[in-house]
């Protein structure tokens, strides 16, 4: 069997002075060691990594992302810094990160190739508590990772033929706080502040358009679940006024702050936002939006739309750490239910079913817990789709009475509603019960890009209206570590039409976000097979295969028929993988 390679992020990272350490404490040097993995691991999950394998003090990971490999290192990092304080010098723990997006060769659970010795050499010349990236990784990570670059220029890399340019990696740097009066307590839930932006225009006359941009984003965040946005009149208070950022959450709070620009010139506008954490002062997320002034309402619309969508998930992502950090006997049933989902986003066996067993410990502190009833059918649906060992009947049996129990219950929270829904539509195929819960969540919460995932694949096999879904969601948060479920989405209808050379285009880019991620392995082999290039469709399966043994036609049958609505509508499935060479039993 040829080689088995894929396009991976690789951090490579290593303990500084680690001999000298053990040499004067051994068994106190390993025991901080164990301490300091065992805090720093689940940041690893958290990001979408794998640990490849750990050798002494050193530790090799695998991304799927380079923004999840950069946002891991930076959070390494400030978890070595937040450790070492108060410890002496010369008994630091500090490490060097290197991060590289290469090809790999693939050894059952083991990495090689150049690609993991470019990361190895790139953490061999950081700093201690440094990180350097290549400028591969560098061209993925810009503009998308809150941090500052410093390009050091090409470099010479011991046994790497060609010199590579390299940058170096820190946090955005921020001005430390003034000394300020204690404030309001931060509410029991994710709490936020947007506050009026900034006229950038050089015109007065324009302050009723940014401040009414502001009032649409406040609207829009306000229908978010499980987050206390403070009314606009607090918010507004501070208008016109230069103040710290921590100070204004601490004076209001709030945990996190928006605050934004606003240029505009002729009939073109930019409109630029950032999300800060108050009590760190750490940037959650920022971006930039442009668009033209022919209808002012309807940009308004577009850009609190836009805002709220795109920080929804950076908010749930902050709350998971957050909830990382806490010891285990003070977690509540939502601190378990955001582990869970940080667990089950991996798409390993074990990670799936250490965030059930987590959402199961949630029900037993609140047997009415809608968020977790709901995620546990959720996270069998993701085994179902991306595992490697299949779900069996009882498995999809406990499923099924969980989300009808979440459904009837889940009048007002939209994630439980479209996980639930989705859930019930792929184990119970009850398509009209979906649809009409997945339309309450959206409008409970129409920036939902996850919810307007679900109503794409609801709305199969009528491929317009699943590719404006699918559109939808991409658009409301093109940042998302799941956005290759929204990519190959697109690929599905384009296959139902019989565009099979659309649904082969979009199949390879969800698989360039993922190189192994079975749904579209699954779309490709049956475009290309309906292309009649039979040996790339059987070149797929087999990756397919490698990645699911369990996968046969007559499985795919089983469940594209029920998930579809009917054996026809999923035979284009069938007979694609039928002639890509699939077993049939």
């Amino acid at each position: 069997m040829p080689a088995t390679r894929r396009l991976a992020a690789i951090l490579a990272a290593d303990m500084v002075g680690y001999s000298r350490l053990i040499g004067e404490d051994e068994t106190g040097t390993v025991h901080a060691l164990r301490e300091h993995r065992a805090a720093a691991d689940p940041l690893v999950v958290q990001h979408g990594g794998r640990i490849v394998k750990t050798t002494g003090d050193g530790v090799l990971i695998e991304f799927g992302s380079v923004v999840g490999a950069v946002e891991c290192g930076l959070a390494l990092q400030r978890l070595a810094t937040e450790r070492n304080a108060g410890v002496a010098d010369d008994r630091r723990m500090e490490w060097r990160i290197g991060i590289h997006l290469g090809d790999v060769l693939v050894e059952g659970d083991d990495i090689l190739g150049d690609g993991v010795n470019i990361a190895a050499r790139l953490e061999g010349i950081a700093e201690p508590a440094g990180i350097c990236i290549s400028d591969d990784a560098y061209r993925q990570v810009r503009g998308k990772v809150g941090a500052e670059f410093a390009d050091v220029g090409e470099q010479s890399l011991k046994n790497i033929a060609r010199p590579l340019r390299i940058y170096r990696v820190g946090p955005s740097s921020t001005p430390e706080p003034a000394a300020a009066p204690a404030g309001l307590p931060l509410p029991d839930k994710p709490s936020i502040v947007v506050l009026p932006f900034a006229n950038m225009s050089g015109d007065p006359e324009q302050e009723y358009f940014v401040d009414g941009v502001v009032e649409e984003i406040i609207t829009a965040i306000s229908r978010l679940p499980r987050l206390f946005v403070i009314a606009r009149n607090s918010s507004f208070a501070y208008k016109g006024k230069s103040l710290d950022l921590r100070q204004a959450g601490r004076e209001l709070g709030e945990r996190y702050v928006l605050e934004g620009s606003l240029r505009k010139a002729g009939n073109r506008v930019r409109i630029t936002g950032q999300l800060i954490d108050t009590t760190t002062g750490a940037h959650i997320w920022a971006d930039r939006f442009d668009g033209a002034l022919d209808d002012i309402f309807e940009l308004q619309d577009e850009v609190a739309s836009r805002v709220a969508g795109a920080i929804e998930p950076r908010l749930r992502q902050s709350e998971i750490e957050r909830a990382s950090r806490k010891s285990t006997e003070s977690l509540d049933a939502w601190d378990l239910y955001l582990r869970a989902l940080a667990l089950r986003d991996i798409h390993t066996d074990e990670s799936v079913r250490k965030a059930i067993a987590l959402l199961k410990r949630a029900l037993t502190i609140d047997p009415d817990y809608v968020p977790a009833k709901a995620a546990i059918g959720w996270s069998w649906v993701h085994q179902a789709s991306h595992g490697r060992t299949a779900i069996s009947e009882a498995e999809v049996a406990e499923a099924v009475p969980l989300v009808r129990q979440a459904l009837e219950a889940a009048k007002d929270n939209p994630d439980a509603l479209w996980m639930a829904a989705f859930t019930l539509l792929c184990f119970a195929g009850e398509r009209a019960i979906a649809v009409t819960a997945i339309d309450r969540a959206l409008t409970l919460n129409p920036n939902s890009a996850h919810a307007w995932m679900a109503r794409g694949y609801a709305s199969l096999p009528q491929s317009e209206a699943a590719i404006e879904a699918f559109e939808r969601a991409m658009r409301l948060n093109p940042l998302d570590r799941l956005e290759r479920g929204f990519i190959n989405g697109i690929a599905i209808p384009h296959l139902f039409a019989r565009r099979y050379e659309r649904a082969l285009e979009w199949s390879v880019r969800a698989l360039s976000e993922e190189p192994g991620y079975t749904a579209a392995l699954r779309t490709k082999a049956v475009a290309c097979a309906h292309l009649d290039r039979i040996e790339e469709a059987r070149e797929t399966v087999r990756r397919l295969l490698d990645a699911q043994p369990w996968n046969t036609v007559a499985r795919t049958a089983r469940f594209y028929a029920r998930f579809f609505g009917s054996p026809d509508t999923a035979g284009v499935y069938v007979e694609g993988l039928r002639k890509s060479g699939m077993p049939e039993e």
